[in-house]
């Protein structure tokens, strides 16, 4: 340790929104420094992003100090913490420390997305420790709403750090581990610098319910329903799918699955052995024959995806499996925000077919895997930080924890976003430098900015068209043939019945026609004017100016 030595904390995403969590730790000389990252996730693209199909963080400021970065560690398998190693472990090459279910879930996401990415993984379990550079890294068991889920403990010569990932505290989860009081006290008792802290429900008293309540909620339903019970989840909650199958088969019914990524969890987590003692699942073909008294579906589709199970039930497009009036379907989840209208378009489908549609705010069918504000006082008792940082979450939960935490006397609550360099030690928590980050966008099999995958181009698309004009002109400069108009996303006819193609095409004639022929020859220039005149025209008939395209070639 030297005295220009620094332990700094800079969060690339998940701090200041929810998703995409990928956090550094470096250690040293502001020159020198070197790095450990904690998970690389991803988030979910809006309607204002058309075409992406995921969002990543922009890693270039790792990408710039990979030779310095001696390992990623994640935290567990769910997309916002793992969701993005398959596309950004390429351009760094470092090792990679993970659970077995983390690992199989990476694996099979591999292979069903077919990246090229084979990215080793080391096997990293509650107890172990990683000696990586300047950094001892532990795991410590925590319970949350996935299997094998860490917090991991940072240890540096000017202090230790504890980042909690993703927990909560439940005494009687349907699949381990607790949250490991014990190893998180002795922590305390040796002394924490800091606790980066999970705020997602930093903005609700009390405790979460355990899941073994849900468990029995959702018992109480398949054994009162008179005809079929469908259970849409997260595909990532095994506990959940483990006390579904058991509940089923307590009501001497059988249970299908349906839906890919549902499928795969559990192929993962038969694997490791989290499945043993379960009845085998049916096959789709063999629904039909089973009475709707004695069945149980599990599937995808809790927060209204277009393409998932659940959907297509609720649209009647399945081709083994359908729904009829007096069966019951369980929205065994959370809605993530943004996500209301396509789950409520689900829930009238099946609605208009009779189907009685159960949440969580009618019975007990879901709990979150984050604590509530006396879970986080629990923590902030167990291990006495001198320094807390709240991360996961938006502005609002991040502030109230730190309001929390100020009541709680701890000593230092600074606020952080994505992108500050957080000086931790020596001397007091600041933020002392800002590191570039941002968002990238995967597009199909491409990766890139707002700019390079023209996302911006797309928006403008979808909301005013595209005119395509081709022209040629002969040696004279008059038109060699008529002008081709194609008019992709605009009105058909203008409110006079005119058709918009003939309206356009008239505008290309006069534009060209009104520049004498010697000023013809200028291409570019003739191009710009009937551009021009075409967005002109659209704007005085339709009131909107579409993105136009403009040919013009001499022969």
């Amino acid at each position: 340790m030297t005295k220009q030595d620094e332990f700094v904390f800079l969060p690339l995403g998940g701090v200041g929104e929810i998703g995409m969590n990928l956090a550094l730790y470096g250690y040293g000389p502001a020159k020198r420094r070197e790095w450990i990252m904690v998970d690389c996730g991803v988030t979910f693209p809006g309607p204002d992003l058309p075409g992406v199909d995921l969002v990543l963080p922009d890693i270039r400021y790792v990408i710039a100090e990979k030779k310095n970065l001696k390992g990623i560690f994640i935290t567990h398998a769910h997309e916002d913490h793992y969701g993005g190693l398959n596309d950004l472990w390429p351009g760094l090459n470092v090792p990679v420390y993970a659970s077995a279910f983390t690992a199989g879930m990476l694996e099979a996401k591999r292979d069903y997305e077919g990246s090229r990415a084979n990215i080793p993984i080391t096997s990293f379990k509650p107890g172990d420790k990683v000696y990586a550079g300047p950094f001892v890294v532990e795991a410590v068991g925590v319970n949350h709403s996935i299997p094998e889920p860490m917090s991991l403990v940072i240890r540096t010569p000017l202090g230790t750090a504890i980042h909690t990932g993703d927990w909560k505290i439940d005494m009687e989860p349907s699949l381990g581990p607790l949250t490991d009081e014990a190893r998180f006290r002795a922590l305390g008792e040796e002394g924490v610098l800091a606790l980066m802290c999970d705020s997602t429900n930093s903005m609700r008293d009390g405790v979460s319910p355990s899941e073994i309540s849900v468990s029995e909620g959702l018992k109480q339903i398949i054994e009162s329903a008179e005809g079929r019970v469908a259970i849409t989840t997260f595909s990532s909650n095994v506990g959940r799918i483990r006390s579904i199958a058991q509940a089923a088969e307590a009501a001497g019914r059988d249970v299908l699955l349906l839906g890919s990524s549902l499928k795969r969890v559990v192929a993962v987590a038969d694997d490791i052995g989290l499945m043993q003692g379960l009845k085998p699942f049916v096959a789709e073909d063999e629904y039909g024959y089973i009475p709707r008294d004695r069945i149980v579906v599990i599937l995808t589709g809790s927060q209204g995806e277009a393409r998932a199970a659940l959907a297509k039930l609720s649209r009647d497009e399945m081709r083994h499996v359908a729904l009829t009036q007096g069966d019951t379907v369980v929205f065994s989840s959370r809605t993530i925000p943004g996500n209301e209208k396509a789950i409520n378009d689900i829930k009238n489908g099946l609605i208009e077919q009779g189907v009685r549609i159960v949440t969580d705010s009618e019975a007990l069918v879901h709990v979150s895997g984050h604590p509530r504000r006396h879970e986080l006082l629990k923590m902030y008792e167990w291990t006495r930080p001198k320094i807390l940082v709240p991360v996961h979450g938006e502005a609002a939960h991040l502030t109230a924890q730190r309001e929390l935490a100020l009541q709680a006397g701890i000593a230092e609550v600074p606020r952080l976003r994505n992108g500050e360099v957080l000086r931790l030690a020596p001397g007091p928590a600041e933020v002392i430098d800002e590191a570039p980050h941002g968002r990238i966008f995967k597009d199909g099999k491409l990766l890139g900015d707002f700019d390079e995958m023209g996302i911006g181009e797309r928006r403008k698309l979808a909301f005013v068209g595209h005119v395509s004009v081709s022209v040629l002109l002969d040696e004279r400069y008059d038109f060699r043939e008529d002008p081709e108009i194609v008019a992709k996303g605009l009105p058909a006819e203008d409110a006079e019945g005119d058709a918009m193609e003939d309206i356009l095409y008239d505008a290309v004639l006069s534009a060209v026609e009104s520049i004498p022929r010697a000023r013809r020859k200028d291409l570019s220039g003739l191009k710009e004017s009937i551009r021009r005149a075409v967005r002109s025209t659209a704007n005085e008939c339709w009131g909107k100016k579409p993105v136009v395209t403009v040919f013009v070639h001499k022969v």
